[in-house]
């Protein structure tokens, strides 16, 4: 009965989740076909751009990541004090983060263009984005904080619906500003910008109505600890997800340069089916992210569910993987020509999309027991097998390149097989709840426990 309940808390929570990045996905692509209409250095300018931003994705998760791990873990304990910290953790380190990226990012807008494109027609486009985005990143920051608070809270819903919105506008003004008021790419920008500021708007009067939050709002600020505490533990606890996160995205990058050794036909291919596999993905990154809110709140409670959390979570995320790879098997094909792909390079890719299946798998399980990890505070752990795995994925791809693409799918899942172990013989080593009323020993923790409840806040339920 209880592993039924935290399967089905599992997916209430990861469902919004994947809604949420299923709606940055279709959108991003659908501007891609907005901005195409400008020509090919229009589109290669735009898809630089938005791939830069998404590696400054890496630098605010980790006030987002963080603050969503403490709060959860806070309102879990009832423990106004702890979430106004958490709170003020996650503000303190945008306002920290923010002005080094958007102002330093304007000033340096051309070299950037110049040092990702190199040259060529799409170098001034992209400093024109560039011009409009930067700034802009303010914005896209503020958002990832205002969902880690929302997600910390246990509202998964208010995301994906501020998600759905700021996309929707996005694609209602990419016309208007691209080709209405021919703007080109920087109408691309400005209609991202401003789709995002308007959802920002809404996302803080959802903070005000949140429950959680409205309590955490009025614990005694004389009572809480100094603002650069709060910002130094939020950064301890988001710093390890954002670099699992940042060495994962540059693994993939790496990997391109693998690929093109191959042939160009190759990366064109290798591209194409990466972004399909997006559907996927998204999935096992929306069960992790579950994981990680439902045990920090346990934990909160003094309640160590973390084991069998963890199992519903790879049962979950072990048949997604299992569906997506054998759907990939059986429509490699039809899934190459719906993205309009076609002769050498749609073959490429449906050979491409039949044997990364094993890889798939293992990345759902790796991918959906660190959410545990991050949940209880344990992420430096998960972050330094990502970046051993990523650096072991390189040489193995090098070597197995004479087998052409089937080489380089079995150096990735090579390389995800030893993460799984190295994860799974750190999962084991959790603690095992002693049931209530019981003596006995306890398996060491490689996790630290949560700290208890905070006495004059903690839940009538629960012991204080």
């Amino acid at each position: 009965m209880e592993a039924t309940q935290h399967r089905r808390m599992l997916m209430s929570l990861a469902l919004p989740v994947y809604c949420e990045l299923l709606a940055g996905v279709t959108a991003g692509i659908i501007n891609m076909v907005w901005v195409a209409r400008l020509g090919g250095a229009a589109v290669g300018a735009v898809a630089v751009a938005t791939t830069v931003e998404n590696l400054l994705l890496g630098v605010i998760l980790v006030a987002g990541s963080g603050t969503t791990v403490l709060l959860a873990r806070a309102s879990g304990a009832r423990d106004p004090l702890a979430m106004r910290s958490a709170v003020r953790g996650g503000w303190a380190l945008w306002a920290l983060l923010t002005p080094m990226v958007a102002i330093g990012g304007y000033l340096c807008r051309e070299p950037l263009a110049r040092l990702v494109l190199g040259g060529g027609d799409s170098l001034p486009l992209a400093t024109d984005y560039f011009s409009i985005a930067l700034p802009g990143i303010a914005v896209f920051f503020a958002t990832n904080v205002v969902d880690g608070m929302l997600k910390g809270a246990g509202d998964t819903r208010t995301p994906m619906r501020l998600a759905v919105l700021a996309n929707g506008l996005i694609l209602v003004l990419d016309p208007l500003l691209i080709l209405g008021f021919d703007l080109g790419v920087r109408g691309a920008a400005m209609a991202t910008v401003l789709g995002r500021t308007v959802a920002l708007t809404c996302g803080f009067v959802a903070l005000r109505r949140n429950d959680t939050l409205r309590l955490a709002a009025r614990a005694s600020p004389r009572r809480t600890g100094s603002l650069g505490v709060d910002a130094r533990k939020t950064a301890a606890t988001g710093l390890p997800m954002a670099a699992d996160f940042v060495a994962r995205m540059t693994g993939a990058l790496a990997i391109v340069a693998v690929v093109a050794r191959i042939g160009a036909g190759e990366v064109a291919a290798y591209g194409i089916a990466t972004k399909a596999m997006y559907v996927a993905t998204m999935g096992f990154y929306a069960i992790r992210q579950a994981a990680a809110i439902r045990t920090a709140q346990l934990l909160g409670t003094g309640r160590d569910e973390r084991r069998a959390i963890g199992r519903q979570a790879l049962l979950l995320a072990g048949a997604l993987g299992l569906l997506t790879a054998l759907t990939l098997l059986a429509a490699g094909p039809l899934i190459m020509r719906a993205f309009g792909s076609e002769g050498e390079v749609a073959e490429a890719g449906a050979l491409y999309l039949r044997c990364v299946g094993p890889y798939l798998v293992l990345l759902a399980c790796f991918i959906a027991l660190g959410g545990v990890f991050e949940g209880s505070g344990s992420s430096p752990a998960l972050a330094r097998v990502t970046v051993c795995g990523v650096l072991l994925q390189l040489p193995l791809a090098y070597g197995l390149l004479t087998f052409g693409l089937p080489g380089v799918c079995l150096a990735m899942a090579l390389s995800m097989a030893l993460q799984c172990a190295a994860i799974t013989a750190l999962y084991r080593r959790t603690e095992h709840p002693v049931p209530a009323g019981h003596g006995g020993s306890r398996v060491k923790s490689s996790v630290p426990n949560p700290a208890p409840p905070h006495p004059a806040t903690a839940s009538p339920s629960e012991p204080s």
